[in-house]
């Protein structure tokens, strides 16, 4: 009876064809171009349609599988059970010690130690004190990771822990952190890394790795997407290549890798990106024909991107983590770690930390991500994001291997160059506000002054952490923070001694005038510029007035296109030589204002930032 019910229900629901729907569109776009309306020309180098069905999954490859069988697109496992991470920097191992005990009480189950270059055998002791190996992730990183791994493998073997119980990595990447971030020939080949003796010496430990293949570094350096997976794969490959040159199996050199993406605010790109490349890391590794299926797995860490994390209105960052960390729960990674709002300008406070933890507590505890394996799994959009995203970067990955891999492409400097020029791109883009930093180019608090903690250092100091480039045989690549420039135009007023303001004279029509009123107060408060928003003016003299009274420096008309004609010129005689007038919009009349001596313009067409700080440099600061 109920399937009765069912087909009954369905029957008076009669199925709409594409050109059905597509015919409404065109109705409703009353002539408009379709493509240039609704399909969206991402950076990553395929269009997006504005809807999907049923038939665009035809083609579509790598459906049917199910979570935890090969090609992995859905899932390296049956379940979704990720590990919640948090890093600590280790000055003082007894202090980090200390640390790590706290947090793996309040939620962690995977800690990251940033070791330094003096990291010591003995230090080791220390800083697994107390902590029970067989209950945690345990991560190492640092400019003594080399130390930490060689220590901590003799301390397990020591004490006789069985390879199952052992869980670890060590981010081991002499190509990331030498030669793409130092630009230094010595990071080209592994030979004296230490990673061929450890893999051999310890590969019984299956749960353990010992290379860190970084996109974090092209994601922080502004790349797509699509980028940061095809050059991430053309890495591992190359590890991959030198450690069976070396001697290695394909199954303990793939099983020694560990990937570590950043995971940006694009929520459904950045889902389908770990789906792909799951995908693609499988079918390179299932080409070396490995003995057991299993050494196709990826091991895939997500952190929470810094590129676009912000200094100013710090909250926000807040809501960036939560929804990086969804999409990278969603998309199936292996670990995540949200980093602290606060982490782009101070050491993070235990506060911070806290909230950084609980986001992951709540996407597992009331959520219940992780209770589902490969949520998205049949969703016509998302499929077909990952067929795409996997398309691109495996042509990308193709033509690296076309010009000898990823070391000679980067000896020959063709990926700094792409990498460069995506970056500008997106610098323009956020430039001209076609990608927004909330908070940062726009909608930023108004009565917000930069925190002590924020000095010109922090500002500029980019988003490795290392010394990019010194001594270097070739170009590098510098991570950075995508607000930088803006934060720094801020700050630049904050500390100038001076509280610059911009007045609203709204006239004339009140929806343009409130409109524009809005925009312009947004686009000021970008550098700083306090912004007097004000209703409406019932004539030129009382809004001139109020202008004079308020000793704004800059005062801003805002009315309709129509009426500026009239308006503006009359302002202009008023108040010259007593403060620089902006007409807020790119009014028809504008060649005639011009004449009349009006010089200032802003609109959705400017350049946030040059347009900003040209009005710094009027204003003496």
């Amino acid at each position: 009876m109920a399937e009765s019910k069912h087909q009954k229900l369905f029957t008076e629901f009669p199925e709409v064809t594409t050109a059905e729907w597509e015919a409404v569109i065109a109705k409703d776009l009353k002539g408009a171009d379709y493509e240039k309306k609704l399909v969206w020309r991402t950076m990553e180098g395929f269009n997006v349609r504005p809807y999907y069905r049923a038939e665009n999954l035809e083609g579509i490859k790598h459906l049917g599988s199910k979570p935890g069988q090969f090609p992995y697109v859905r899932g390296v496992e049956e379940n979704n059970n990720w590990l919640i991470r948090q890093t600590i920097k280790v000055e003082s191992p007894a202090e980090a010690n200390k640390q790590a005990l706290d947090v793996l009480m309040k939620g962690a189950d995977s800690i990251c130690f940033k070791v330094k270059k003096n990291f010591e055998a003995a230090d080791l002791e220390k800083l697994l004190e107390g902590i029970e190996i067989k209950a945690v992730e345990l991560n190492f990183e640092g400019c003594g990771v080399l130390t930490a791994a060689q220590a901590f493998m003799a301390k397990v073997e020591k004490a006789g822990l069985a390879p199952e119980d052992v869980r670890a990595s060590f981010n081991i990447d002499p190509i990331g952190k030498k030669l793409t971030l130092k630009g230094r020939k010595c990071g080209a080949d592994i030979k004296e890394s230490g990673i061929v003796e450890l893999v051999s010496k310890y590969d019984k430990y299956y749960r353990v790795r010992f290379v860190g293949v970084n996109g974090t570094i092209f994601n922080n350096s502004g790349s797509t997407i699509t980028q940061e997976l095809g050059l991430s794969l053309s890495v591992a490959h190359e590890y991959l290549v030198q450690m069976m040159d070396a001697g290695l199996s394909v199954d303990q050199a793939a099983r020694s890798i560990k990937f570590n993406f950043a995971v940006s605010s694009n929520y459904f790109m950045e889902i389908a990106k770990f789906r792909a490349a799951r995908m693609l890391w499988a079918t390179i590794v299932n080409e070396y024909k490995p003995a057991k299926k299993c050494s196709c797995k990826m091991k895939a860490h997500a952190v929470t991107s810094l590129y676009n994390s912000t200094v100013y209105d710090p909250y926000v960052n807040m809501l960036r983590g939560t929804t990086e960390a969804m999409s990278a729960a969603i998309g199936g990674a292996s670990s995540i770690e949200v980093l602290p709002f606060d982490a782009a300008y101070e050491a993070p406070t235990d506060f911070s930390s806290r909230i950084a933890r609980n986001v992951q507590l709540l996407l597992k505890e009331e959520s219940r991500f992780n209770q589902v394996a490969d949520i998205p799994g049949g969703s016509y959009y998302i499929e077909n994001l990952t067929q795409s995203i996997a398309d691109v970067a495996w042509n990308l990955f193709k033509e690296l291997e076309g010009k000898g891999g990823y070391v000679a492409a980067f000896q020959a400097g063709d990926i700094q160059k792409m990498i460069s020029e995506t970056a500008a791109k997106r610098d323009l883009n956020i430039a001209t506000r076609r990608e927004i930093l909330l908070g940062t180019n726009q909608y930023p608090n108004f009565t917000e002054t930069a925190d002590k903690a924020v000095t010109e250092q922090t500002v500029t100091a980019g988003a490795c952490g290392c010394c990019c480039g010194e001594d270097s045989d070739f170009e590098a690549l510098h991570p950075y923070r995508a607000g930088m420039a803006f934060e720094a135009l801020r700050l630049k007023t904050d500390r100038s001694g001076k509280e610059p303001k911009a007045f609203m004279l709204t006239l004339g029509n009140l929806a343009f005038a409130r409109a524009r009123a809005q925009f312009s107060s947004n686009f000021f408060a970008c550098a700083g510029i306090r912004p007097i928003d004000n209703t409406l003016f019932a004539s030129v003299d009382e809004g001139v007035a109020a202008a004079l009274e308020s000793k704004a420096e800059i005062v801003v008309v805002c009315s309709s296109d129509d009426e500026y004609a009239t308006f503006a010129p009359e302002v202009a005689e008023k108040l010259a030589g007593k403060a620089i007038i902006v007409v807020a919009g790119d009014p028809a009349c504008k060649e005639e204002l011009q004449a009349k001596g009006l010089k200032n313009f802003i609109s959705v067409r400017s350049n946030v930032l040059e347009t900003l700080k040209g009005f710094q440099k009027e204003l003496g600061i």
